[in-house]
Order: structure tokens, then C-alpha cells, then sequence
């Protein structure tokens, strides 16, 4: 079968295991794999990067999507990462061949345990910053918003992990699929001999035909293995002051950015909650009908990244507080990771809860939104919970 018979978006077979073969048949390198709530994707090889010119990022992906249709391409897709600068290279391809299933959450395999890793992997954990250090930096943060400097601001950290083997990472993806199979799983290339790894809770938008959906996170607590605990921690963070309002900050934003290409736009006035197996989040979801519906979903990812959930706000000065107080270049982390077919449609998600793969070593990311109400040893411990959901799945600790 040629290539582009293989790019069908005919609708995906529904057979029991259809969805984990595709995660099962992932490889690092030349593989891409996106999960998500609706479908899941596996592309393979490269028929054409996206280029790197001055032209915006949302026309290379038209033109190259629109070019391969014309060479005969069936249903060309784009897939992968953009970074959180806006001035670093993206790493998006249209692959050689995609294959579509239907998401991992009805896909009855995925219950079953993920494979665990040959031999005990004996990580070295290298903090980055140290934790005192994240925490005179949100310390600060909150003097200068006090000043009225600013509003919100997300500081992050990392955990860079050593071990004497490359890390297995089709077993790796495998973990954090199972463990939360309604969420958005994915690895991708995101340079020479890097991988971006993950599982996202947050979805930047979607595009369907006419219809759009967003749903922002913002405000967070971290579970508990005791269901009562877990129960009464879930309640307080629908009740916190704190958090609502750092919840309001980014719902805010998402509808001031999407308002301008809808027709309507259907924002709730209070958030729910969406859970993950390691944190509690504030959610909103909202949806709109485009009033142009040639605007493609990376069009609308584009308008509304970064959001203040993992930037700030004024963005500007929010960028500045990170580039002063993060001792790391964050690459693709808090950027978006996600697919694009040639007719507009596409799913772009917020890359968190994840980690770059390079030869023997990971680094993890993780981060909490600042503002006048925190302090450094709620966000410290916040980002400490966040990191749960790798370590857990790489067999690490803190």
C-alpha cells in the first residue's frame, strides 16, 4: 500500500486492541504518537518537514498540507511540537503514513498493565533549580505583583535524570497511556536525538468543521490516596479564593482570543473539576462556532498560546519574570504538541506534564502559577506533586 493510501481519515476500525496497537506499534525516532479523548494517531517517516522561514508558522503548515494534497497525498496531516518561545524552531512534519483508532479509553486492552521496565533503572536526580532557590523566586514574584508589576506569573523547574541505559521509552509512553488512558498522550521528535514524552490534562483547542473547543485549566491540588482526603481536597480547591482567581485569569484570556473568530461563544460562569491520577484541576470548557470557517485549529492554537495557565499575564512581562528566574531554556515545554489535517481540522494541547529525552537522560518540567495570594511552599510542593506523573512512570523519586 503507497503512502498516501495509508493517510485515510476513513473512519478508524473500532475492533477491540485497535488503539493499543497503535500505541503498542510506537518507535522512538521516526515515530509520532498522539492520544487523545477523541482518536488515536500514529505517524511514521517523513514526507516533508514543515519549513523554517519568515513567513508565519500557520501559512508553511497551509501551504506544505495543501501542496502534498495536490501531489496526491489522500488526507496529509501535520504533526508535533511548538515551543513556548516564539522564536524557537518548532519541530512539525507531515508524516510519511498515519494510522487512526479510536481513542484508548474504549479500547477494553488498555486496562491491562503497562509492561514494566527490564531491571531496576537507577536514576540520578539532579533538581533544577533547587527548591530553595524556586522558592525565593516565587517569593519575589509575589513582592513585585504586590507592587502591581504584574498579575500571574507560571515559574517552573526541572529534574534532570541520569541513568547508566538509555531509557525505554515505547514502555515509557505504554505507562503514562494506561495510567490515563481519557487523557492526551504523546511522544514526538523534538530535535536531533530528542524525544518530547508525555501526558497533557489540558487541551489548547480543538477544530472541528465550524465548531471549536478549548478547555483551560488554572488553579490545582494535588490527589490523595485517601478517598476521603482525596474527596475533601477536590471540594476546597472548588472553594479556594486563590485558585478561582488564578482560574479566572486564563478563562479570561482564552475568551478575549477566541471571541474575535466566533460567531458565539459559550464561556460557563463557574469551573468544574477534571482529575488526573496524580493532581485536582480547575476546568472550564469552552466551545464556539467559528465565524469564518476556513480559520484552521493551528490558527486558533496560535492566537491564544501562551495562555497565562502556563505564561502569565501581561504576557510580556510575564515571559521576562520567567527568562530572569528560570535558570533553563524551557524548549518545548508549556509550548503545544499536536496534528492538523488539510482541511483545518486538528487537536493542539498544552505540553505538560512531560519530559525531552536525550540519550541516557531526561529532563522533567513542571510548574505553578503565581500569584499575589501564593507562597512559595504551597507552589513549591504543587510543582513536587506535578512531577509525580513521570516519575512515577520512569520508576523514579524525589
Amino acid at each position: 500500500m503507497s503512502a498516501s493510501l495509508r493517510e485515510s481519515t476513513a473512519t478508524p476500525l473500532a475492533s477491540p486492541g485497535a488503539a493499543t496497537a497503535l500505541l503498542d506499534a510506537y518507535s522512538p525516532g521516526t515515530g509520532r504518537f498522539i492520544a487523545s479523548p477523541h482518536r488515536t494517531l500514529l505517524g511514521s517517516g517523513t514526507a516533508a518537514d514543515v519549513p523554517h522561514d519568515t513567513r508565519p508558522l500557520t501559512w508553511r503548515v497551509r501551504a506544505l498540507l495543501d501542496a502534498r494534497r495536490q501531489a496526491g497525498a489522500l488526507a496529509p496531516v501535520v504533526m508535533g511540537s511548538v515551543p513556548f518561545a516564539p522564536d524557537a524552531p518548532h519541530s512539525l512534519v507531515s508524516p510519511q503514513s498515519v494510522q487512526w483508532a479510536p481513542p484508548l479509553r474504549e479500547d477494553p486492552l488498555i486496562a491491562l498493565p503497562a509492561p514494566l521496565p527490564e531491571g531496576v533503572t537507577a536514576w540520578q536526580v539532579r533538581e533544577v533549580p533547587a527548591p530553595e532557590r524556586y522558592g525565593q523566586a516565587v517569593a519575589e514574584a509575589v513582592m513585585r505583583m504586590r507592587s502591581g508589576e504584574f498579575t500571574k506569573v507560571v515559574l517552573a523547574r526541572t529534574l534532570e535524570l541520569t541513568s547508566p541505559d538509555e531509557p525505554d521509552l515505547p514502555a515509557m509512553l505504554s505507562r503514562l497511556a494506561r495510567r490515563d488512558p481519557v487523557g492526551y498522550t504523546f511522544a514526538v521528535p523534538s530535535g536531533p536525538g530528542r524525544t518530547l514524552i508525555g501526558a497533557s490534562p489540558e487541551l489548547l483547542v480543538a477544530r472541528k468543521g465550524g465548531r471549536l473547543t478549548a478547555n483551560p485549566l488554572g488553579g490545582s491540588a494535588p490527589r490523595s490516596t485517601d478517598l476521603a482526603e482525596d474527596v475533601r481536597r477536590a471540594a476546597a480547591l472548588l472553594e479556594s479564593p486563590k485558585d478561582l482567581h488564578e482560574h479566572a485569569v486564563v478563562v479570561d484570556a482564552v475568551r478575549e482570543a477566541l471571541a474575535p473568530f466566533c460567531i458565539c461563544l459559550e464561556v460557563p460562569e463557574r469551573p468544574t473539576l477534571v482529575r488526573t491520577a496524580a493532581m485536582w484541576h480547575l476546568s472550564t470548557t469552552v466551545t464556539g462556532e467559528l465565524a469564518d470557517p476556513g480559520v484552521t485549529s493551528l490558527e486558533l492554537a496560535s492566537a491564544l498560546h501562551p495562555t497565562p495557565a502556563v505564561c502569565g499575564t501581561p504576557t510580556d512581562v510575564a515571559r521576562a519574570v520567567i527568562a530572569e528566574s528560570e535558570p533553563f531554556e524551557r524548549g518545548p515545554y508549556t509550548g503545544m504538541v499536536g496534528w492538523q489535517d488539510a482541511d483545518g481540522d486538528g487537536e493542539w494541547v498544552v505540553t505538560i506534564r512531560c519530559a525531552e529525552a536525550e540519550g541516557r537522560s531526561l529532563r522533567l518540567f513542571a510548574g505553578a502559577g503565581v500569584v499575589a495570594a501564593s507562597t512559595p511552599e504551597a507552589e513549591t510542593a504543587e510543582t513536587g506533586a506535578k512531577f509525580r506523573t513521570f516519575l512515577d512512570a520512569v520508576g523514579a523519586s524525589l
